[in-house]
């Protein structure tokens, strides 16, 4: 299970990896023997009572099974408190079937979703001492992950008053307590297959209580893992309330229990969603996922959802996170980085990185390469034990001896073989700027390094020391880049926030290292990922609330967009395709002077000039919404607080429309531009004039001119001398 990059995310590419696929199993069985398997079929809004939704679904079902099958034993689950769908167990025909019934948005594999703080707070220049809303626990924040160890200091509810009186959730599973703090708490697994897994919202993973205290956790002091990271862990908004839905388990997060969180959530009263997660398939439409179709719904009803953009950098096109109405985030660097020193037998001293806990008082240990220690029991040769992976070395060769190896994974292979230590490094070091944590003394150098070492019969490994990393922010080499997938005019990721190295509270039931046979178990761990940007930015956004609660989804993600702290695109590869608006600024974002606000007939609009016609959108809205034609194709036009132009030719010639609603004081704001080299950007009119709250202003930016390959930065920005209300300017070669 994916959890988060110190353990798999970064999959060696030398490695013949065997990914073996979550198999439901079927209920009954399939007619003429064919396979079964796990659908999900969207419905659209819901328009029944929920008892007559669970009986449509049934009856959906009996139209199109064959045989003897009964289609309500096919069902596994109904969603119908906020939105219409179910999972089912079909063949491939029986679900071509159910796509061309009347009423059927889409129809689609039920896929498997990877998981994708002392410090990071303060770095971002968000004090414990901010400015507080008294509102601050009114606000309930929904964390779709791994569930949440309610026994955490981070969740006690001392000093906390009952829920809201808006809060319509429950708490289940059985040994788990929710009280004022922890409001709620529900668990899904629509295959029903416990098997190795606790039966409840309890997290036995770690990811979920990490994200949960990361948005809302309480103030803890003298937090940290074994001395390293050593402060006050935190949440954003740690007066908040948190509602805990476990839709990932042990082998990832279904589309099924991802929509039931999002069914669920809604339903129950949260002002916030927060889910760390994303399938990295390729779509071909917003509605085949499950973050899409829910963040829609919850968009609806005024709920803004924040999700990971994924682990799968730094290579383009990568994001999992693509609907505009969601808030997508990447990950960037604090000032902090741990740095783990090797020492060899002729006292040089090598830095690697790792977070690396364990202490070897310096003592000398004898230094193998693992390419020298195959397991020829099992027919391994050195060009496979090289690379250290699981099984691969001889344990009577390895036993008391840190191993040198050529690629950086787990460190599972030297751990079980019985080593005393890890060393392991490649060429040019592409993962430096992310200190991974392993189950026996270890740090990660480039390759050069090691074979220095190799040449020396003994080494030491000694404990990480925390140092600052003065080029800090950067965007982390792991995070997912755009362009969109789905929508390239809407560029993703929105923001990004601090993601790597970040210190928060963790379950009893899982190792430091998630190693089985690792012996650390702590109740706060350091791990890195966009999933631990995701509720940085979602704390943001509940503080952001807290003080303006009638604002819509639109605006609070504009105003956080808009004041986010500009990045080099010289130094992220990438450049808005990495960090999308820069880097995460909650404070200013409480007084953005101008924001573009955007509303579900927006949205529509947008769908339509994607291509969906009236009747799918009747049925996903549940209204008489309708597509003119009059603006087909210009999805452009969107109001979002950035601007997307992919260009196949390179020369440019496009108008974009935009509209400011003034949220401050009456003011002018005078247009200033920045254009990369052989672009010209025009905008009228250059002076805005707002003379009252919730004014809107209109105006175009004109784009011409020329670019060379590659990616061409730009901004815009409104400025009336006390506000700069800055949108990024992206323009490349999509050819």
């Amino acid at each position: 299970m994916n959890m988060s990059p110190p353990q798999s995310f970064l999959i060696p590419s030398l490695l013949l990896i065997v990914i073996t696929s979550l198999v439901f199993a079927s209920f009954c069985g399939a007619a003429a023997g064919a396979k079964r398997e796990a659908y999900i079929v969207y419905l659209g809004e819901k328009h029944e009572h929920e008892d007559l939704i669970s009986l449509k679904h049934a009856n959906m079902l009996e139209r199109i099974v064959s045989g003897d099958e009964v289609g309500s034993n096919l069902l596994m689950h109904s969603y119908k408190r906020s939105f219409d769908g179910f999972a089912a167990m079909l063949t491939k025909e029986e679900a071509r079937q159910m796509g061309d019934m009347d009423g059927v948005v889409s129809v689609f594999p039920n896929r498997m979703h990877k998981l994708h703080t002392t410090r990071s707070w303060d770095f971002i220049g968000f004090s414990n001492h901010v400015q507080r809303a008294t509102k601050e626990s009114d606000i309930i924040v929904g964390i779709l992950d791994t569930g949440i160890w309610p026994e955490a200091k981070s969740f006690s509810d001392e000093g906390f008053g009952p829920p809201p009186k808006k809060w319509k959730g429950s708490c289940h599973g059985t040994n788990f307590t929710c009280n004022n703090k922890l409001i709620g708490a529900k668990y899904w697994k629509a295959d029903g297959n416990f098997t190795g897994e606790i039966q409840s919202p309890r997290d036995t993973n770690g990811h979920g209580t990490h994200t949960a205290s990361t948005v809302a956790g309480n103030a803890e002091e003298s937090a940290s893992l074994y001395g390293l990271g050593y402060g006050t862990a935190r949440g954003g908004v740690p007066s908040a309330r948190i509602a805990a839905y476990k839709v990932c388990w042990e082998s990832g997060c279904t589309d099924a229990d991802i929509l039931a969180g999002f069914d669920e959530a809604i339903a129950d009263g949260v002002d916030i969603i927060s889910i760390s997660a994303g399938a990295k398939d390729l779509l071909s439409h917003f509605f085949e996922d499950p973050v899409s179709i829910g963040s829609f719904h919850a968009m609806r009803r005024g709920i803004l959802t924040s999700q990971s953009a994924g682990n799968y950098g730094p290579k383009v096109g990568t994001t999992t996170s693509f609907a505009p109405w969601a808030l997508s985030v990447a990950a960037s660097s604090i000032d902090r980085k741990f740095v783990t020193r090797v020492v060899s037998g002729n006292g040089k001293i090598y830095e690697g990185v790792s977070v690396n806990t364990f202490n070897l008082s310096n003592r000398m240990y004898p230094v193998i390469a693992g390419k020298d220690a195959p397991n020829l029991e099992l027919g391994v040769n050195g060009s496979i034990s090289k690379f250290c992976i699981a099984n691969s070395l001889d344990p009577q060769k390895v036993r008391g001896k840190i191993v040198l190896c050529e690629l950086l994974d787990t460190g599972e292979g030297p751990f079980i073989a019985g080593a005393a230590g890890y060393v392991t490094g490649e060429n040019g070091m592409p993962n430096k700027d992310l200190a991974r944590t392993f189950p026996l003394p270890a740090s990660y150098l480039s390759a050069d390094d090691v074979n220095a070492i190799a040449r020396d019969p003994q080494a030491t490994i000694q404990k990480s020391i925390q140092m600052k990393d003065t080029q800090a922010p950067y965007v982390a080499s792991f995070s997912s880049r755009g362009p969109n997938v789905i929508s390239s005019d809407v560029l993703k990721p929105d923001i990004t926030a601090p993601g790597v190295l970040i210190l928060a509270a963790w379950t009893l039931l899982n190792p430091v290292s998630e190693i089985k046979g690792d012996n650390r178990f702590v109740p706060y761990n350091i791990i890195s990922g966009t999933s631990m940007a995701c509720p940085h930015v979602s704390g943001a956004v509940a503080y952001v609330k807290s003080f303006h609660p009638h604002w819509s989804p639109a605006a609070i993600k504009s105003a956080l967009m808009t004041t986010a702290r500009p990045m080099s695109p010289v130094a992220n590869p990438g450049a808005e395709f990495a960090y999308g608006s820069g880097n995460l600024d909650p404070v200013k974002a409480l007084n953005p002077g101008l924001v573009y606000d955007a509303s579900e007939s927006d949205y529509v609009n947008f769908l339509c000039n994607l291509g969906y016609n009236t009747m799918a959108l009747r049925m996903i809205t549940g209204d008489k919404s309708a597509c003119t034609g009059s603006t087909k194709g210009r999805v452009w036009d969107l109001n979002y607080p950035s601007i997307s132009l992919p260009t196949p030719t390179r020369r440019l010639g496009r108008a974009f429309w935009r509209t400011v609603t003034n949220v401050g004081p009456p003011s002018k704001y005078v247009v200033k531009v920045t254009a990369p080299k052989g672009v010209d950007i025009r905008v009228s009119p250059r002076i805005l004039h707002s003379d009252r709250p919730n004014q809107k202003r209109t105006f175009e930016v004109v784009i011409s001119g020329e670019i060379g390959a590659g990616i061409a930065s730009g901004s815009l920005i409104w400025d009336d001398g006390a506000h700069q209300v800055r949108i990024p300017i992206v323009i490349w070669d999509s050819s």
